[in-house]
């Protein structure tokens, strides 16, 4: 049965230490190194002879606010598991320390486990979170065979650990399908276990507005519903004949954003602007340029009818948007998108020439720049930055869209203080955006986008990814911030759908984004994924199966 109900959130941390059970349990067991299974693979790991026992009553040693979290994570976690109350002191003699080691990452984290003592050491929340993290994992419970005395184990160990990216993203489109507050919990608890740290969520397309803004309650009571959805493909003709739509009220996303908070994950929401609009301006019909009431569109795809961002009232929408997806987001990063924006209606308004001309606008393209620049100023003013698909440098991508196979590209310059998100073009636009300055996030989409097939990025190709381009000179690695994987919706609309194609590539990427490449490796990686396959079994996780064929087909066409 499938765990729905996340206030038991403990339940699948405790079924993931419940696949480590073993009959052949000694006092004082020593394993392998090849017996330690840890996703993603920490920077350096030892292994030392016995290991740590766990028993009722043992203490915990904590003095600072910054390891409260994560000192009752584990209390949670070995109280479920074992039974076992473990207590809290601030000086004395204790069998579990959490203690400040200045120096490590922000990240960061050192475990030290012997058979007489725990010690996490970090600088930060983050860190002293992902050390529990990992102390999860390592929990083998075990019975010996004729007692049957059950034993809660942890291998004496020495890791040193901190991440090779500061982003490592999971993207959940709730857009073209709303999941609901209990998948998305779902999907943060899995993040959590695998140390990534960003759940971008795409809220705003033209498939639904999903988030409750107050000062426009037609964005979710209009927008948050459509009559219908195409299934199957792109210009199927066939759709499902239900209507579908959902939304989340401004209390739920705050519920969420703590729940995510807690995990040390940071949410980043999508707003898109100026395209894939449509939801809001069948809510709003003056928000476009056709001035023409529409519906929620059935059909997936590039539609047309963009904001009309020559009109003050939209800029002004726009920011208030904004102002409410301030107060319920605490984000550093606001994505707006700004991808596959269609210029035929901008083209063709006469409003829009009319602003374009008196202004010294060009194109299309340097009338969208001018727009993000804008907003990007605005975010900036409210204390944020702003994040968009790599779209918003002005770079024509799209030479395979007929539609926009002859736009002209951009002459203005995008802002500096912004975070591209490239997914598509020439590499060389990336390496060329990272010597400008500009933050990276690389999610190229024939590399890290879920919703394609395993036969297009099977799991060893999703484990390949290297965010930094071949060729991009050392200086320049540091504007490569890390990486996301997407999972775009249009094709699966049930959880089950969502979980096939994220599960077990998320786990590739969790491992791209934290281990060095040195530290890669594919077998090992395999090894330690089963028990994350049986952690996902014993969930009801609905994870695709068949890796180790659509591996060997993608061996056999390199």
């Amino acid at each position: 049965m499938k765990l729905q109900v996340l206030n038991k959130n403990l339940i699948p941390i405790i079924l993931l230490a419940l696949l480590s059970i073993s009959s052949f349990a000694q006092k004082n067991r020593s394993f392998l190194k090849s017996q330690i299974a840890i996703v993603p693979q920490p920077l350096s790991l030892s292994v030392h002879e016995s290991s740590f026992e766990f028993k009722d009553g043992q203490a915990i040693l904590t003095n600072l606010a910054e390891q409260q979290s994560a000192v009752q994570d584990l209390k949670n976690h070995v109280s479920a598991i074992t039974k076992f109350k473990l207590l809290e002191k601030k000086a004395g003699k204790t069998s579990i320390v959490f203690e400040q080691k200045l120096g490590l990452d922000a990240e960061g984290y050192e475990l030290k486990v012997t058979p007489k003592k725990i010690t996490i050491s970090a600088t930060s929340k983050a860190g002293y979170f992902y050390g529990v993290q990992t102390l999860k994992q390592l929990l083998s419970i075990e019975t010996e065979k004729d007692s049957q005395k059950t034993a809660y184990l942890i291998p004496s160990v020495t890791i040193k650990d901190n991440p090779r990216f500061k982003w490592r993203a999971y993207m959940l489109d709730d857009a073209r399908y709303f999941h609901g507050e209990a998948f998305v919990k779902q999907m943060l608890d899995q993040m959590a276990l695998l140390k990534m740290n960003t759940l971008h969520w795409h809220l705003i397309d033209d498939a639904g507005w999903r988030v409750e803004i107050k000062k426009y309650p037609l964005l979710t009571k209009v927008g948050a519903f459509r009559k219908d959805s195409e299934i199957g493909t792109w210009k199927s003709g066939k759709t499902s004949g239900q209507p579908h739509g959902g939304f989340y009220t401004q209390d739920q996303i705050k519920d969420i954003v703590a729940y995510a908070t807690a995990r040390n994950i940071t949410i980043v929401p999508e707003f898109e602007m100026p395209g894939h609009s449509s939801a809001a301006i069948a809510a709003y019909t003056w928000l476009g340029t056709a001035g023409i009431p529409i519906e929620v569109p059935v059909k997936f795809g590039r539609l047309y009818d963009n904001y009309d961002v020559t009109k003050p009232e939209v800029i002004t929408f726009i920011k208030d948007v904004l102002n409410e997806i301030f107060e319920l987001f605490p984000s550093e990063v606001i994505h707006i998108g700004g991808d596959e924006v269609g210029y035929e209606v901008w083209e063709n308004t006469a409003s829009v020439q009319k602003y374009m001309k008196a202004n010294n606008i060009n194109s299309p393209a340097d009338l969208q720049i001018d727009f993000t620049n804008k907003i990007s100023q605005y975010i900036e003013e409210n204390g944020r930055r702003m994040m968009g698909w790599n779209e918003i440098l002005g770079k024509n991508i799209h030479q395979d869209f007929a539609e926009k196979k002859s736009d002209k590209e951009a002459e203005k310059e995008l802002a500096k203080n912004v975070i591209v998100h490239f997914w598509k073009g020439d590499l060389q636009l990336l390496t060329d955006a990272a010597k400008k300055g500009y933050g990276i996030v690389n999610s190229l989409h024939d590399r890290t986008y879920l919703d394609y097939s395993y036969e297009s990025i099977p799991l060893k190709k999703a484990y390949s990814f290297d965010p930094i381009p071949k060729g991009l000179e050392p200086q320049y690695h540091k504007n490569i911030y890390g990486l996301g994987c997407q999972m775009w919706s249009e094709w699966t609309p049930t959880d089950a759908d969502v979980e096939r194609q994220t599960f077990p590539r998320i786990a590739a990427y969790a491992e791209v984004g934290w281990t060095v490449m040195d530290n890669k490796n594919y077998d090992s990686f395999k090894i330690a994924l089963k028990k994350m396959q049986k952690h996902w079994d014993t969930l009801g996780i609905n994870y695709f199966k068949d890796s180790d064929k659509m591996d060997a087909k993608w061996d056999a066409k390199e």
